[in-house]
Protein backbone atom coordinates (compact mmCIF):
# COMPACT_ATOMS: atom_id res chain seq x y z
CA UNK A 1 0.00 0.00 0.00
CA UNK A 2 2.96 2.16 0.69
CA UNK A 3 4.22 1.28 -2.50
CA UNK A 4 1.36 2.62 -4.31
CA UNK A 5 0.97 5.63 -2.70
CA UNK A 6 4.47 6.42 -3.53
CA UNK A 7 4.25 5.49 -6.87
CA UNK A 8 1.31 7.73 -7.53
CA UNK A 9 2.93 10.80 -5.66
CA UNK A 10 5.57 10.49 -8.13
CA UNK A 11 3.73 10.00 -11.42
CA UNK A 12 1.57 13.32 -10.25
CA UNK A 13 5.08 15.05 -9.62
CA UNK A 14 6.64 13.72 -12.68
CA UNK A 15 2.99 15.30 -14.62
CA UNK A 16 3.33 18.49 -12.48
CA UNK A 17 7.09 18.77 -14.19
CA UNK A 18 5.99 18.37 -17.85
CA UNK A 19 3.33 20.62 -17.41
CA UNK A 20 5.78 23.44 -16.17
CA UNK A 21 8.27 23.32 -19.01
CA UNK A 22 5.83 23.34 -21.68
CA UNK A 23 4.32 26.58 -20.47
CA UNK A 24 4.79 29.95 -22.12
CA UNK A 25 3.30 31.41 -25.63
CA UNK A 26 3.11 28.87 -28.78
CA UNK A 27 5.77 29.57 -31.69
CA UNK A 28 4.98 32.07 -34.44
CA UNK A 29 6.63 31.38 -37.87
CA UNK A 30 8.01 34.77 -37.84
CA UNK A 31 11.80 35.07 -36.12
CA UNK A 32 11.81 38.41 -35.66
CA UNK A 33 8.41 39.68 -34.48
CA UNK A 34 7.64 42.97 -35.65
CA UNK A 35 9.74 42.63 -38.63
CA UNK A 36 7.87 42.22 -41.76
CA UNK A 37 9.66 38.98 -43.99
CA UNK A 38 10.46 39.19 -47.33
CA UNK A 39 7.92 37.50 -50.08
CA UNK A 40 9.45 33.97 -51.11
CA UNK A 41 10.69 34.32 -54.24
CA UNK A 42 8.09 33.75 -57.56
CA UNK A 43 9.57 30.13 -58.90
CA UNK A 44 8.04 31.77 -62.55
CA UNK A 45 10.53 34.68 -62.81
CA UNK A 46 13.30 32.28 -62.97
CA UNK A 47 15.39 32.02 -65.44
CA UNK A 48 18.56 29.18 -66.71
CA UNK A 49 21.13 30.78 -68.77
CA UNK A 50 23.92 29.32 -70.34
CA UNK A 51 27.10 31.45 -71.00
CA UNK A 52 30.82 32.35 -69.68
CA UNK A 53 31.55 33.73 -66.08
CA UNK A 54 34.02 36.21 -66.23
CA UNK A 55 35.85 38.90 -64.03
CA UNK A 56 33.36 42.09 -64.51
CA UNK A 57 35.15 44.95 -67.14
CA UNK A 58 35.58 47.49 -64.67
CA UNK A 59 35.32 45.25 -61.40
CA UNK A 60 35.21 47.16 -58.59
CA UNK A 61 37.47 46.07 -55.47
CA UNK A 62 34.73 45.18 -52.65
CA UNK A 63 35.05 46.65 -49.20
CA UNK A 64 33.64 43.35 -48.16
CA UNK A 65 34.08 40.05 -50.25
CA UNK A 66 31.05 38.70 -48.16
CA UNK A 67 28.72 41.32 -49.36
CA UNK A 68 26.75 40.59 -52.52
CA UNK A 69 27.44 43.08 -54.86
CA UNK A 70 26.59 43.31 -59.41
CA UNK A 71 29.88 44.96 -59.86
CA UNK A 72 32.44 41.77 -59.86
CA UNK A 73 31.00 39.03 -62.29
CA UNK A 74 29.52 38.72 -65.79
CA UNK A 75 27.90 36.32 -67.56
CA UNK A 76 29.26 36.54 -71.11
CA UNK A 77 27.71 34.51 -74.56
CA UNK A 78 24.57 34.21 -72.52
CA UNK A 79 22.11 32.07 -74.03
CA UNK A 80 18.57 30.90 -72.44
CA UNK A 81 15.58 29.27 -74.09
CA UNK A 82 13.60 31.58 -72.25
CA UNK A 83 12.06 34.73 -74.23
CA UNK A 84 11.95 37.13 -71.53
CA UNK A 85 16.08 36.46 -71.67
CA UNK A 86 17.33 39.77 -74.55
CA UNK A 87 20.76 40.45 -73.41
CA UNK A 88 24.02 38.25 -74.35
CA UNK A 89 25.81 40.14 -70.91
CA UNK A 90 24.59 40.14 -67.37
CA UNK A 91 25.74 41.20 -64.15
CA UNK A 92 25.77 38.82 -61.66
CA UNK A 93 24.94 39.45 -58.15
CA UNK A 94 26.01 37.58 -55.37
CA UNK A 95 28.84 37.23 -53.18
CA UNK A 96 32.61 36.49 -54.23
CA UNK A 97 32.78 32.98 -53.26
CA UNK A 98 29.64 31.92 -55.03
CA UNK A 99 31.25 33.25 -58.59
CA UNK A 100 35.17 32.48 -58.19
CA UNK A 101 35.60 29.33 -58.09
CA UNK A 102 33.42 29.33 -61.54
CA UNK A 103 35.87 32.45 -63.31
CA UNK A 104 36.85 31.61 -67.45
CA UNK A 105 34.14 28.59 -67.37
CA UNK A 106 31.39 27.65 -68.95
CA UNK A 107 28.38 27.86 -66.52
CA UNK A 108 25.07 27.11 -66.17
CA UNK A 109 23.12 30.13 -63.67
CA UNK A 110 19.69 30.27 -62.48
CA UNK A 111 18.77 33.65 -61.26
CA UNK A 112 15.92 36.54 -61.91
CA UNK A 113 16.30 39.63 -63.90
CA UNK A 114 16.70 42.67 -62.69
CA UNK A 115 16.17 45.69 -65.10
CA UNK A 116 19.31 47.43 -66.62
CA UNK A 117 20.37 49.99 -64.93
CA UNK A 118 21.97 53.06 -66.44
CA UNK A 119 24.28 52.05 -69.59
CA UNK A 120 25.06 48.84 -67.61
CA UNK A 121 23.75 45.58 -68.23
CA UNK A 122 20.45 43.72 -66.85
CA UNK A 123 21.42 42.32 -63.70
CA UNK A 124 20.92 38.37 -62.40
CA UNK A 125 20.19 37.82 -58.76
CA UNK A 126 21.67 34.39 -58.90
CA UNK A 127 20.50 31.52 -57.23
CA UNK A 128 22.38 28.68 -58.44
CA UNK A 129 25.61 28.55 -60.60
CA UNK A 130 26.87 25.02 -62.13
CA UNK A 131 30.13 24.16 -64.16
CA UNK A 132 29.20 22.70 -67.92
CA UNK A 133 32.86 22.86 -68.20
CA UNK A 134 36.29 24.24 -67.57
CA UNK A 135 36.79 26.21 -70.21
CA UNK A 136 34.70 28.92 -71.86
CA UNK A 137 35.24 28.59 -75.72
Amino acid sequence: MIARAASLVMVVGLAAMVTAQGGGKPATGNPTPGTEQPAPPNVADRLTFVGCLQPAARAATPADPNAPSNSRFELTKATSADTKASSKIYRLEGIDSQFSPFVGSRVEITGEIKPAAGANPPTLLVEFVRRLAANCP
